[in-house]
């Protein structure tokens, strides 16, 4: 690529999308620019598992055909956006990861993606995700393994694993995702981007094999806070294609909220199984620094690991329901897959029944404490990336798990309560790793969320990943 093809993909969505209202670059080259990075630095990465050239160049001619009309244009107009490939996107193939899937082409678009469209991005490709995006390391017998742009021998976390990747690297503007467990924060948290986990229903999730579940929610992913709410507002709206389905908070502009709450707490471990010392102190050090943006930051102790259990019978419910029409199959599915989709049949309506009933009583403490602090600050992972080869660590701070989803708890814990929780990068960990710090708020808070998320990308900024070839043009 050359460095003008560089210089493009490095910009951030909202500077390519002025720049291109501007007349500045044409969409066709932002196409280009971000095909010509895929080129440079997937083989690297493994980020972009199916490249849509095609489509996305017909979609840069119909964006420049938009620009010269006398009318107003959509805010992403020509953005590159990549989505994850468990999410249908219409003449675009979506394996879910999954050898069941190989060659599913789909004939309509997810509402999220007809959304995004509708906002003017042009989908340039599908991200790597675990088979039906069971797991939190990026790897499936379909593509193989994604890796970390930072340290290509390292997990990139998951299961948005690919769209991580791929922001890191440049090679798109914008990605979107969905977020179970954690997937949309681990993974922006192990590649030094931004993830949002919004309210459920805020984004629409269809299709959706399970679709009155809260558990599982789509969302944005991108470099900066401020491209995230760029990307979280196309996204968002009330929608007849799904019963969970709500309206986000409207605000006086379009912009991130310049003010911070006057207290904020900082919590150290909300799981109780221990941090690693580099990732301690790297959070606690970010959610003090916001000390000079004139917030109260206070450490405050905070227990939610009566959840653990919690967690795992309702995500068991949720993997049995979205993996219903291939049960009869189930020995054709991976091996990780398989044991999540047996251990969810068992699952029995009286753990279900007691799940429900201290998942609220969860909900109700974190809502207390959100009157005194409207934010939660929290490290995201208790470890740094992990060597690709692993399926999971296998241990926290030098103690060993007991369980292997121990370790994606501080993620987990957060999605139980419904609350927009965010990732933002913490800075860089003495490793030379991104380290990323958790950011929730009370349900439809995302704006705040992400202005707070927005204030510590200002104090703490990481950059683009080492396997983008920052610094030179390819």
């Amino acid at each position: 690529m050359n460095r003008h093809q560089f210089e493009i993909t490095s910009w951030s969505a909202a500077e390519l999308a002025a720049r291109i209202r501007a007349r500045d670059v044409s969409p066709s080259e932002a196409v280009e620019a971000a095909l010509a990075r895929i080129e440079a630095c997937n083989p690297r990465v493994n980020a972009v598992c199916t490249v849509a050239a095609d489509q996305a160049m017909t979609a840069a001619r119909a964006a420049e055909r938009l620009l010269e009309r006398d009318q107003p244009l959509p805010p992403l107009l020509g953005v590159p956006v990549g989505i994850k490939d468990i999410t249908p996107t219409a003449g675009i193939r979506t394996t879910y990861g999954s050898p069941l899937c190989r060659d599913h082409v789909p004939a309509e678009d997810a509402e999220v993606v007809a959304r995004l469209k509708a906002a003017g991005a042009i989908v340039i490709g599908k991200t790597n995700t675990p088979e039906f995006a069971a797991g939190a390391n990026t790897v499936n017998p379909v593509f193989g393994a994604t890796r970390n742009p930072w340290n290509p021998a390292l997990s990139a976390g998951g299961s948005t694993g690919g769209g991580a990747a791929a922001l890191a690297t440049g090679m798109i503007a914008l990605a979107q995702g969905t977020d179970l467990g954690g997937s949309l924060r681990n993974p922006a948290a192990f590649c030094g981007v931004v993830g949002l986990r919004p309210t459920p229903g805020v984004v629409p999730s269809a299709p959706n094999p399970a679709p009155w579940d809260t558990l599982q929610v789509d969302g944005p992913m991108a470099r900066s806070a401020e491209d995230c709410w760029l990307a979280l507002r196309a996204m968002a709206g009330l929608s007849r294609r799904t019963p969970v389905s709500t309206v986000m908070a409207q605000a006086a502009d379009d912009t991130l909220a310049p003010a911070l709450p006057r207290r904020i707490a900082y919590v150290a471990d909300i799981a109780g199984y221990g941090i690693d010392p580099e990732i301690a102190d790297c959070c606690r050090s970010a959610a003090f620094a916001l000390r000079d943006a004139g917030c109260e930051v206070e450490e405050i102790e905070l227990d939610l690991s009566a959840g653990h259990e919690v967690f795992l019978a309702l995500r068991g419910a949720v993997i049995v329901s979205q993996l219903w029409p291939y049960l009869d199959r189930i020995e054709e599915l991976g091996e990780n897959l398989r044991g999540n989709v047996r251990y969810g049949l068992g699952v029995g309506t009286a753990q279900l029944a007691a799940a429900q009933h201290r998942r609220q009583a969860l909900w109700q403490q974190v809502m207390a404490l959100l009157e005194r602090y409207p934010l939660l600050l929290t490290p995201c992972t208790p470890v740094l990336p992990f060597p690709v080869e692993q399926n999971y660590p296998d241990q926290i701070a030098g103690r060993p798990m007991r369980s292997y989803i121990d370790w994606v708890a501080p993620t987990f814990l957060l999605s139980l309560l419904g609350m927009p929780v965010a990732s933002v990068p913490a800075g860089l960990g003495r490793s030379g790793l991104p380290i990323g710090l958790q950011i929730l708020g009370a349900p439809f808070a995302e704006r705040q969320v992400l202005s707070a998320a927005a204030a510590v990308q200002a104090c703490r900024p990481v950059g683009l990943a080492p396997a983008s070839g920052a610094g030179a043009a390819a």
